[in-house]
């Protein structure tokens, strides 16, 4: 029997609409189309107040599949300060989704939030950033007996058994990179180009026990074949375990040094400080033992952006092939240069790229940022073997969400592979979470 698809509850701003219009998977190659189940958009949070959770490679959805996590603050468009207090919030699926407040953060960012997420395998506890006397902190809070706990370093990502965290300067990567790390409450602008006594943490996640594993002078002295950037500014950003807690991927940026000695004009877009005119900084994709060590430069051709684990030896990416070729998603194993594109003239554009829960990496699931005049961001499915995409829906979002205050969708599934969640702006004049139930879809498989 065919199936269709018809977007609802997904009115966008202006008076454009998604209710309604079908959205078919096609092969790109072919030709082809393959209808789909009906689908329904359901938002559970609601306004005045703007909601989001943040980054699409953290957990949201607990083990249950019961709670979700979130965020919430008032609507305005700047940088937040320490002053802006994010509300942290547990939603019942189950219940009306109703919000029960957790806690607070003053440490928190446009993009990813405070590293709000469920600590793996457990069905309990909770963890995010903030900021405490001395600099920042981890919050982890027990939901079912209301109790909190403090470590003393905040966290970026977890290991997947949940037993320890990787960590960096959310200081410098704010200044370098703003909306990705935190404020502080003496900003820092006379930065050291690659301190060697400072980079990425490890932490134990019961004793909060830390130790510095790599240092950006370590990595400022990496061997590179297009050039030393040793006399660069450096800082770290997107730290990612892989599954067996054994490995991790992480991007090392930098950016030569102004001409001008006012660091406060760092950020701005000046063609001086570009290489070779090629963007205003350099990204290095690089993984590692979860000690530090075994360093391998895995890309190096200046754009890798987003990217996943598909097991513990390869990464699916956006990126461009060392030695040039064009942008896309890739599947680079680890430890070799053997780079492989994903989705090939139908996966055209960078998004935040996942795999379905439970789909033995056989369903990706991706989103883009805004495209045309009526800036639609795209959700939707992949199928790996078929090269089948499935749209799920096309978000306005508004022109006034932009920059580092941006509403990405950044989608995330739960843990059991069945529902999408994420973040959008397609009701005109603030963001909210949305969740669309996609089991029947990967039930049935492509058509």
């Amino acid at each position: 029997m065919k199936r269709r698809t018809f977007l609802k509850n997904t009115s966008l701003a202006a008076g454009m609409l998604t209710a309604g219009i079908p959205y078919s998977c096609k092969d790109a190659k072919a030709g082809a189309s393959t209808d789909t189940a009906e689908l329904q958009i359901q938002p559970i949070t609601t306004g005045p107040q703007q909601h989001w959770f943040g980054y699409y490679d953290k957990q949201q959805i607990d083990t249950s599949g019961r709670y979700a996590l979130g965020a919430e603050v008032e609507k305005f468009f700047r940088s937040p300060t320490q002053q802006d207090v994010l509300r942290v919030g547990l939603i019942d699926l189950e219940q009306g989704n109703t919000w029960r407040e957790i806690g607070t953060s003053h440490s928190w960012g446009w993009q990813q939030g405070c590293m709000l997420q469920w600590i793996p395998g457990s069905d309990r506890e909770v963890i995010w950033n903030d900021y405490g006397t001395d600099g920042f902190i981890s919050k982890v809070y027990d939901i079912k007996t209301g109790e909190t706990r403090t470590l003393p370093r905040a966290v970026y990502t977890l290991s997947p058994d949940g037993k320890f965290a990787l960590s960096l300067d959310f200081d410098r990567l704010q200044f370098f990179r703003p909306g990705y790390g935190y404020p502080t409450k003496t900003p820092v602008t006379n930065w050291e180009k690659a301190p060697d006594q400072a980079g990425i943490y490890k932490m134990d996640l019961q004793s909060g026990a830390s130790e510095l594993i790599l240092t950006y002078a370590q990595l400022a002295g990496l061997d590179r074949e297009a050039g030393s950037v040793a006399d660069y500014y450096h800082w770290f950003n997107h730290i990612l375990v892989n599954p067996s807690g054994t490995r991790f991927i992480f991007l090392n940026r930098s950016r030569p040094v102004p001409s001008s000695s006012d660091m406060s004009a760092y950020r701005k877009e000046n063609p001086e400080w570009n290489q070779s005119g090629k963007g205003h900084w350099l990204t290095r994709a690089i993984t590692a033992n979860t000690d530090g060590s075994d360093l391998y430069a895995l890309n190096d051709s200046g754009v890798f952006s987003h990217f996943i684990w598909k097991g513990d030896d390869t990464i699916c990416a956006w990126a461009m092939p060392d030695g040039g070729g064009d942008a896309g998603f890739y599947e680079f194993p680890d430890k070799t240069k053997n780079a492989r594109q994903v989705g090939k003239g139908i996966m055209t554009v960078d998004g935040h790229n996942t795999y379905v829960p439970n789909t033995n990496y056989k369903w990706m699931l991706n989103d883009c940022y805004p495209q045309g005049e009526e800036r639609l961001q795209e959700l939707y499915l992949f199928h790996v073997p078929t090269e089948k995409k499935i749209s799920i829906g096309k978000f306005h979002e508004p022109k006034h969400f932009t920059g580092e205050w941006r509403c990405d969708l950044h989608p995330r599934c739960d843990q059991q592979g069945k529902r999408v969640f994420f973040d959008s702006t397609h009701k005109g004049d603030q963001r909210q979470i949305y969740a669309v139930d996609i089991s029947g879809i990967i039930a049935a498989g492509p058509r």
